[in-house]
């Protein structure tokens, strides 16, 4: 199993300086991944510093050399797939290739939708996530693309250069609760980014993605193990990462960094 630090970059880790020593001392400590949250808005009514991940990330891919980078998860519904087809790319050459690129719906529990006049309706935002990833898939082909969807279009262009990673870079969904359809789609790209579970769901999630691939080879699933026995439970039904990190505003997440993964994950063991 591998090892995620997700980081909040809100508060005092809304500083890219602060980040970026964060992403160093976990890679000197052995983690393989540096997450970073990707929202625009948080707690409207106590509004608090926020970085752009994006340009953070940038920042870390610079300063590290080893550890996996990725925004934990970009709503395609308030992205254009072109900007983020550039983004990413770029983003993967300048990492040479340790870019994860997660993906959801999106919510809007603090308005950072609607705030904005960004689409909030479920099914809409289902609709414009699978029309961006396959737009994106198409980007990254090299191949002219020409794409007339119900939310995007891409009149005859060719995207360059390639990713760093082929055929592409990694894609991993967010799946919430007992939805099924977030699942299945996850199952067609190369992870699953469980919220909001217990473990008899991430067993069903899982059996869900047997169903459509045939099997869990070669597929990523995430979680966070809150405590030693879980972890290991967690690694018997197929888990492939365990991730954590600290909430806006906890303190201590430079010590966490510079804690092994695995004095982490399973302390006294």
């Amino acid at each position: 199993m591998q090892h995620a630090l997700t980081l909040p970059p809100y508060g005092e880790l809304a500083d890219p300086l602060a980040l970026v020593e964060i992403a160093v001392a976990a890679e000197q400590a052995g983690w393989d991944a540096v997450f970073l949250w990707d929202h625009v808005l948080r707690q409207p009514e106590d509004p608090q510093e926020t970085a752009d991940p994006w340009v953070a990330m940038a920042a870390i891919a610079t300063a590290t050399e080893r550890v996996r980078i990725g925004p934990m998860v970009t709503p395609i519904t308030r992205r254009r797939p072109i900007k983020l087809a550039r983004e990413a790319t770029t983003l993967d050459h300048l990492s040479r290739g340790r870019l994860t690129l997660g993906l959801g719906l999106g919510v809007d529990t603090t308005r950072e939708l609607s705030a904005f006049g960004e689409i909030v309706d479920p099914r809409l935002r289902g609709q414009r996530l699978d029309e961006g990833v396959e737009l994106l898939c198409a980007f990254w082909s090299g191949e002219e693309v020409e794409f007339h969807g119900e939310h995007f279009v891409a009149d005859r262009v060719v995207v360059l250069p390639r990713p760093f990673q082929q055929p592409r870079i990694p894609l991993w969904f967010a799946a919430r609760g007992d939805a099924r359809k977030p699942v299945r789609r996850a199952a067609r790209y190369d992870g699953l980014y469980p919220i909001e579970f217990d473990e008899r769901g991430l067993a069903e999630m899982l059996d869900v993605v047997r169903e459509e691939r045939g099997s869990l080879d070669g597929f990523d699933v995430i979680a966070r193990p809150s405590t030693p026995s879980e972890y290991e439970r967690f690694g018997e039904i197929g888990v492939t990462w365990a991730v954590t990190g600290p909430l806006p505003g906890d303190p201590g997440v430079l010590e966490l960094a510079s804690t092994a993964p695995l004095d982490v994950f399973r302390p006294g063991t």
